[in-house]
């Protein structure tokens, strides 16, 4: 990573996971609106659209699919089915207004491709004059709003590991260990993934985690299908009380707004992103279509004894069975360095011109292993999953997926460009209203299920 900065603009770089961000002066022919950024991009490490398309799909169909089922535990077969559906086109329209309103104000403020926090904080600042004092405060809250959400999902992570570990080995061994002997465990191999700062070193782990997840799936499916299948069992609709799981668990598990920025700011062919049938849709698509298949048959299969990951509810004993639990929580440790190398980024970005150079090395150190060791103390504070999922997933998706896009596009729009009878400016409004919902009510059912924790 490296920032420079001169009287014209500035650089960021952040490899694939943030925009190049090159600001310039350059005005063609005196009209915003003859600055193409597209052709201002760097291309010479840029991906194709099948390439664009296989990273997006990676990044919404990890582990959070696994958690489907407990997601349609908490709705029914009906309203999970629908309700994914309804989420999925939220979350793929708020993707949607995010890349294009950044498209946008690239071409407004002559810069050729802008990250997720870059694009707030570009918005305000080209924005009505009474906001544009708020535009550092929308790029520091965006990015620590990254920050929280990719280290609340490590967390996350850290308990699912332990929990595969503890099924798995407490039997064979006939031990008893309590859960957080296993999360102490699992913090010392995540911090020495941890310590690595190149994404180029993360490759192999990122292959191994694919291949891994991949046989998973296929013998969980395996175990799926060879079983009774009790649709008539299920109810359509559990009740008004679990809902708020059910919304927060399925955001949790389908948002991945965090990587999108990069992979369209990456692409050979960015205008292939957006339309019909563009990455995003095709993605999006593919992504609600496995996301509700897996949600319902997993229901069927196994319903209320449903875990919050459905891995958990393989057969104890059975030797392919403990190799699925096994493998998941090697791809899931594996993932862990790709996941917690953006908040670092964001963060060493912050607090490293403090600083003194010579001790950066030795301070990075002691930065990423204490701020592992601090999510391991958050873990082992709530080490059970559903209600662990469903807090990350209310809090910090609904609020990065759903809100901040909404707000952005809303910004960059107002005064004068919100549609006739402002409808823009009234289904955003609806949007921020359906993630202030979503994280109040998940937050407060989350929170209760893990005070019963402690009850």
């Amino acid at each position: 990573m490296s920032t420079e900065k001169d009287n014209k603009g500035s650089v960021f770089t952040l490899s694939d996971f943030n925009s190049t961000t090159i600001l310039t002066e350059k005005v063609e022919n005196g009209k915003d609106s003859d600055y193409n950024p597209f052709e201002h991009r760097d291309m010479a490490h840029s991906n194709s659209t099948m390439g664009s398309l296989a990273h997006l799909l990676k990044s919404s169909l990890g582990t959070g699919i696994l958690a489907m089922p407990m997601a349609f535990k908490n709705a029914g077969l009906l309203f999970g089915s629908v309700g994914t559906i309804i989420i999925g086109l939220i979350c793929t329209h708020c993707v949607h207004i995010l890349v294009k309103t950044s498209h946008e104000v690239c071409k407004k403020a002559k810069v050729p491709s802008l990250g997720f926090a870059e694009t707030a904080e570009k918005v305000f600042e080209t924005g009505p004059l009474f906001l544009r004092k708020y535009a550092t405060f929308a790029r520091n809250f965006t990015d620590y709003g990254l920050v929280a959400t990719y280290l609340g999902a490590n967390c996350v992570y850290i308990v699912f590991i332990a929990t595969s570990l503890k099924e798995v080995i407490n039997p064979e061994l006939n031990v008893n260990y309590d859960i957080r002997f296993y999360i102490a465990v699992v913090v010392f191999p995540c911090i020495l993934l941890g310590e690595i700062r190149k994404l180029k070193y993360l490759v192999p782990f990122s292959a191994i985690a694919n291949l891994c997840i991949v046989v998973t799936f296929a013998i969980t499916l395996y175990f799926m299908f060879t079983g009774e299948m009790g649709v008539s069992k299920r109810p359509w609709f559990s009740s008004w009380g679990q809902l708020p799981l059910f919304f927060s668990t399925v955001i949790f598990a389908m948002e991945g707004i965090g990587v999108v920025m990069p992979v369209e700011n990456s692409m050979k062919k960015p205008h292939h992103f957006l339309g019909c049938p563009g990455v995003l849709n095709t993605a999006m698509i593919t992504v609600v279509c496995l996301y509700a298949g897996i949600g319902f048959l997993g229901y069927v299969r196994y319903g209320e004894d449903v875990e919050a990951s459905i891995t958990l509810n393989l057969p104890r004993g059975v030797l392919i069975a403990e190799v699925a639990q096994i493998l998941i929580a090697i791809a899931v440790l594996f993932t862990f360095g790709l996941q917690f190398y953006v908040p670092m980024d964001i963060l060493w970005r912050k607090v490293g011109s403090s600083i003194p150079k010579e001790k950066h090395n030795f301070s990075q150190i002691l930065f990423r292993a204490g701020t592992i060791l601090i999510m391991g103390g958050v873990s082992a504070a709530v080490p059970k999953l559903d209600p662990f999922i469903g807090l990350v997933g209310a809090i910090f998706f609904s609020i990065l997926g759903l809100c901040i896009p909404a707000v952005v596009e809303t910004v960059f729009l107002y005064p004068d460009n919100l549609g006739k009878w402002n409808w823009i400016f009234i289904k955003n409004i609806v949007l921020v209203l359906f993630s202030m919902i979503a994280l109040s009510t998940g937050s407060v059912v989350s929170i209760h299920e893990i005070i019963k924790l402690y009850a």
